[in-house]
Parts: C-alpha cells; structure tokens; sequence
C-alpha cells in the first residue's frame, strides 16, 4: 500500500526501548522482538513495516528513502549529519560524548606532531570540537576498545560514547569534557513526509503523547 511507512530500528543499546515505544501504540508487527534473527515485519492492518539495522545505518536508510523513518542515537546523527527531518526527541538511551583521558593529564599536543591525538569512532564530531577550541589535533579511528588507545601510546585523549563512566574509570580515565548529550530521536525522510503527510504526522503525534505521558 502506497501509505504503508517503513520504520527503521537500531540494533543494539536502543532496540528495546524502541520496540517498547511501539508496542505501547500497537503498532508493534507480530514476531518483532530483539533476539528475532528476522529483519523485516509488516503489519498490514496497521500500515506500517519495520526493519532491523545496524544503529549506524539508520540514518541511511531513512535519508535515502529505503524506510520512511527511523530512530537513531543523537550522537549518530552528530556524526554523519544526514539530511533528515528530526521531530522527536525519544528521551531514552541516554548518554554523552566526552573528551576523555589518563587522569590527571591536560590536554597538551604530542611533542613530535604538535598535534593532539584523538582516538575516536566519531572523527567529524572530535574535529569539530577541538577546532572550535583552536587545538590541533590528529584524528586516530577506531571502532571498538577506544579506552586502550591512551594505555598503550595511541593517543593522548580519546572521544567516545559514555553512559556511566565505569568503563572510564575501571581503565584509569577520566571525564575531561563533555561535548554532547545524546538520546534517541525519531528522524523521517524529508519527501516521505510531503507524500505520506497524514500517515506520518499522526504517527509523530502518537507517539509524541505516549512519551509526554511517560515523563515524570
């Protein structure tokens, strides 16, 4: 059906969270669950489909037209810089990007580039934050284990994704600055909303009351 809105859901931290926000509307397709090995549901009924990608591919998927909406982290989003409508702030999955090092440590450029070094999966948002302070900084990518970078001689200070710190602080760093605050926010496809106004638009205020009756 010509109506019928595909959502995209983030594997991962949000995923439950983002199943329960639905199945709170009913608008949960039937067999959608987290451990689910299938990545397509539909619910005919409804109008609505629901796929199942990687957190970080959400935002593809929703600007290029392959799903009509979808939900993704703000630090996501701060990072890739899609062109999306962002009408929901979700209010969960609640964390921040920070700037983070062996304690103790200032923030001084390496004495062999004169440039900071940076461990980080979010390289745009690293570079934006510490050109807007006027530090040169080398940008070291990573995927996964950011904490160890500093630990053995990667870099001097790392940007990453925190919830409580423990990580941090069981690998003897600490919280230098935080960047950005980040939650899960509901994008849609900017010409799906011009061709799917109504389906959309009462799906936003759906799902709008249900987190303003859930906030405390």
């Amino acid at each position: 059906m010509k109506d019928t809105v595909t959502v995209a859901l983030p594997k991962g931290r949000l995923l439950n969270s983002s199943i329960a926000l639905f199945k709170k509307n009913g608008l949960l397709p039937r067999g959608l669950k987290a451990d689910s090995r299938k990545l397509l549901f539909e619910d005919a009924p409804h109008r609505i489909r629901m796929v199942i990608v990687r957190a970080v591919d959400v935002p593809t998927y929703v600007e290029y037209g392959a799903a009509d909406m979808g939900i993704a982290g703000k630090d996501v989003l701060l990072e890739q810089e899609p062109d999306v409508y962002e009408p929901l702030d979700l209010r969960f999955g609640a964390c921040r990007i920070v700037v983070a090092g062996p304690r103790r440590a200032a923030l001084t450029p390496s004495w062999s580039s004169g440039k900071l070094k940076i461990a980080t999966k979010y390289p745009k948002i690293a570079e934006r934050y510490f050109n807007e302070k006027g530090l040169p900084v080398e940008i070291i990518r990573l995927s996964g284990a950011i904490e160890l970078a500093p630990l053995v001689g990667l870099s001097e200070q790392i940007v990453d994704l925190i919830t409580t710190g423990t990580t941090l602080r069981e690998n003897h760093l600490e919280e230098q600055a935080v960047i950005a605050e980040s939650t899960a926010r509901l994008i849609v496809n900017r010409a799906s909303l011009k061709t799917k106004t109504k389906t959309i638009t009462d799906l936003i205020q759906r799902l709008e009351k249900t987190i303003s009756e859930a906030a405390p």
